[in-house]
């Protein structure tokens, strides 16, 4: 929220007042605007031309509108008509992992294809004006964040123009019974309202360990050897990230990538998961700088609505 909007839009400041009209005014614009950003810096970054872009997975939980943000973000890179486009919307702080397992299915199964993820999301949709009475929304402004993210995901990487960072060998998403009041958003007529149960930290420390050794032993770790691994975990707030550390005794500098986003950030929603790689890239960097190495297999997690576990087993290329 900016000085600039709440002079155009006075009444997001009135508590009750329907607004959802001019929160999306605000937000399809931003999150287009966002996405095309990092799009453009990811390509460029790949090395290969625009024209290669053969899918399009688009996440979001920040617009709502017909024709879709995956549309407006094709047109506005200039990507030939004939790509193919998937939207996931409103999928929460799971997003980003969730786009990765489609663009891994979609580059799998299509071979030589070139998956474009984009991730783009604005707070604007959410915000609540400030009351007394509700003193605890203070803790959600500070802890949520905008952004957005790209990556390019793809099979049987061309290694002349090409250096692939990850591999992403297994993907599991998995949701608890009875959960789906834990994390719960609905769209209003004063915007999109989220209410997060206290609890939520302790039941995933509960449930964490169970899901993460279901990923591990598809490459035949035993349980236990946390440590062996990367951690590349959505960091949703610092007591899940603590819980996760608590639970499954791993050491601090485990979570170093997904703290320094938390900070740098806040939670971004989808976003987050692409700051935490980017960030882990830079921590093996100086692994490796230092004389050590980096561990070669890790997990990718993220949790959302539902609630809903995201799960990635990868190999970090770099290792």
């Amino acid at each position: 929220m900016s000085e600039e909007i709440l002079k155009k839009y006075p009444e997001l400041a009135v508590e009750g007042t329907p607004t959802v009209k001019q929160r999306l005014e605000i937000c399809n614009k931003a999150v287009t605007e966002m996405a095309i950003e990092a799009s453009q810096v990811c390509i460029k970054s790949w090395g290969r031309a625009l024209s290669d872009i053969t899918h399009v997975v688009y996440v979001s939980s920040s617009e709502a509108r017909l024709p879709g943000g995956d549309l407006y973000l094709a047109k506005g890179l200039g990507l030939n008509p004939d790509t193919k486009r998937t939207m996931l919307y409103f999928a929460g702080c799971s997003g980003g992992v969730a786009g990765l397992r489609v663009a891994k299915d979609i580059a799998e199964n299509n071979p030589g294809s070139r998956v474009l993820l984009t991730t783009s999301e604005t707070t604007i949709i959410g915000f609540k004006p400030p009351s007394a009475d509700r003193p605890y929304d203070l803790v959600g402004v500070a802890l949520f964040g905008d952004g957005a993210g790209a990556m390019i995901i793809g099979s049987n990487p061309v290694l002349e123009t090409e250096k692939p960072l990850f591999e992403l060998h297994t993907a599991v998403q998995e949701f608890l019974p009875d959960t789906e009041k834990k994390i719960d958003g609905r769209l209003t007529e004063e915007g999109i309202s989220f209410k997060l149960a206290r609890e939520l930290p302790q039941i995933i420390e509960d449930t964490v360990e169970g899901f993460c050794e279901k990923l591990m032993g598809v490459v035949g770790f035993q349980n236990k050897e946390y440590n062996n691994l990367f951690w590349a975990v959505h960091p949703g707030g610092p007591a899940i990230l603590n819980r996760i550390e608590k639970k499954l005794d791993l050491l601090p500098e485990k979570l170093n990538a997904s703290r320094r986003a938390l900070m740098d950030f806040g939670n971004a929603s989808s976003n987050t998961i692409v700051y935490v790689l980017e960030y882990m890239m830079e921590e093996g960097l100086k692994i490796r700088k230092g004389g050590e190495e980096d561990p070669e297999w890790g997990l990718i997690l993220a949790f959302g609505p539902g609630i809903t576990f995201e799960g990635i087993l990868a190999r970090n290329l770099g290792a």
